[in-house]
């Protein structure tokens, strides 16, 4: 028997209705074979990193239980962003669906494809405060307790959205 990584994937959109894109890839990661879904947080709106002539994002974070080995993972979220018709044209441009593998269990994996932790989670607000709302008590990899980033990182513009 396999045993089940619990995961959290950052979903990102600011093209084409981002609450839609969102809501809509929701749908997708609770059906992805291999995986069982966990919690969602509320979606919560934030401005642009990188090159600000870009519409602000829709951001939230979900659970993830699976089977699947990291990179198997990394696949299917990639394959859900082309659904999406995802186009990199810029680092850190817009784009209409962006789904990011936070953490993979207690994991800590560095390979030419995949970094986890995500390598920038940890000054991120629009990770971090939807990350808490689903997954309060998390402990990083590193021993880091996510309460003690959380209070590095002040919501500032960042925005919860209603319902």
């Amino acid at each position: 028997m396999t045993d089940t990584i619990r995961c959290f994937i950052g979903l990102g959109s600011n093209l084409d209705d981002p609450r839609s894109q969102v809501q809509s890839a929701f749908d997708e990661l609770d059906a992805l074979e291999g995986c069982t879904p966990g919690r969602r947080s509320s979606l919560y709106r934030s401005d642009p990193v990188g090159p600000q002539d870009q519409p602000d994002f829709i951001n939230a974070v979900v659970e993830l239980f699976t089977e699947l080995p990291a990179e198997t993972l990394l696949d299917r979220l990639q394959s859900i962003e082309q659904a999406h018709r995802r186009i990199r044209e810029r680092h850190w441009g817009p784009r209409t669906l962006d789904l990011d593998l936070l953490l993979y269990g207690n994991q800590v994996i560095e390979t030419s494809r995949l970094t986890v932790p995500h390598a920038f989670m940890h000054e991120r607000g629009f990770v971090l405060w939807p990350l808490a709302e689903i997954a309060s008590d998390l402990i990083l990899p590193d021993g880091t307790a996510l309460d003690k980033l959380l209070a590095l990182s002040p919501m500032g513009t960042l925005e919860r959205l209603p319902l």
